[in-house]
């Protein structure tokens, strides 16, 4: 969705916005405050949690619990019920699921069953990515709610197709909502690459790259057996690629069909008139 000017934005009575860019930028807390005047706040990631990933994460949880005897004779008899607590602010148990590849005995994956759980999450990622116009129209009708913010998680740029000029996910998102990327700065690229060495998680990668890198980083670190892997090495080597992998997937999905701010400027939205206002400028600029 593109408009002629700021004005235009503003003028608009039912705004829907979908906001990207990488872990960090302030795309959760800006949710948080826009959703308590008049927002809904759809998030991308409670979505594949919570509706097609679910099911994958909750059997996971039960193929451990089966481990322990007492627990397998309660699950057996159907006398415990196992769920996952999936919560916009805690997404732990998908990232968990995700998991990491590597050494068994450090809790990794083989490659095999990592590149499987990844496939899953990218048909979650995409499915969800599709309803947006169905929560649009649930917002309002349901809710009541006048506006509708999109947030998308830092994978959005890994699952669409740059050169199909009618990529599902961009069409239903660009039909449907203002793009917006949040931009980082080079200091907080540094700081993102640092906090992820003191604290690796599981992250979400394009098949192809995976693939690359999984086999460039066997090779540089001499290694012939994926058992060799240490799991947290893996995924912080593989990390700092990532992020200079998506920057200019970013930059790109703005330059085609959205706007761009920076973070500096979106830690500094307290309300709703600061964050539309904030849009407003944007769109004025890329028409300069």
């Amino acid at each position: 969705m593109r408009f002629s000017s700021g004005r235009d934005y503003l003028a608009q009575p039912h705004k829907a916005v979908t906001i990207f860019g990488m872990s960090g930028v302030g795309k959760t807390t800006l949710g948080r405050r826009l959703r308590g005047q008049d927002w809904f706040l759809y998030s991308v990631d409670y979505r594949i949690g919570t509706r097609y990933m679910n099911e994958h994460i909750v059997d996971n949880f039960k193929r451990e619990a089966m481990k322990v005897p007492l627990l397998r004779q309660l699950l057996r008899s159907d006398s415990i019920y196992i769920s996952s607590n999936i919560t916009f602010e805690n997404l732990d148990p998908l990232a968990t699921y995700l998991g990491k590849p590597g050494d068994p005995d450090r809790g990794g994956l083989s490659f095999a069953e990592y590149r499987e759980r990844q496939a899953q999450h990218r048909h979650g990622e995409i499915r969800a990515l599709l309803d947006v116009p169905e929560f649009i129209h649930k917002a309002g009708d349901i809710y009541g709610y006048d506006h509708f913010l999109c947030d998308t998680g830092g994978s959005l740029c890994e699952v669409i197709n740059f050169d199909n000029p009618a990529d599902p996910v961009i069409q239903t998102l660009t039909d449907n909502t203002l793009l917006l990327y949040i931009e980082g700065t080079r200091e907080h690229v540094a700081m993102l690459i640092e906090r992820f060495r003191k604290a690796p998680k599981p992250m979400y990668y394009q098949p192809a790259f995976l693939r690359r890198i999984w086999e460039e980083y066997m090779a540089e670190r001499g290694l012939t057996d994926e058992r060799e892997v240490d799991p947290d090495d893996f995924t912080v080597w593989g990390f700092e690629r990532l992020i200079h992998h998506r920057i200019p997937r970013y930059e790109k999905i703005a330059r085609r069909w959205g706007y761009t701010v920076s973070m500096d400027d979106v830690q500094k939205v307290e309300n709703e008139a600061d964050f539309n206002n904030l849009v407003a400028r944007a769109i004025d600029a890329a028409g300069v």
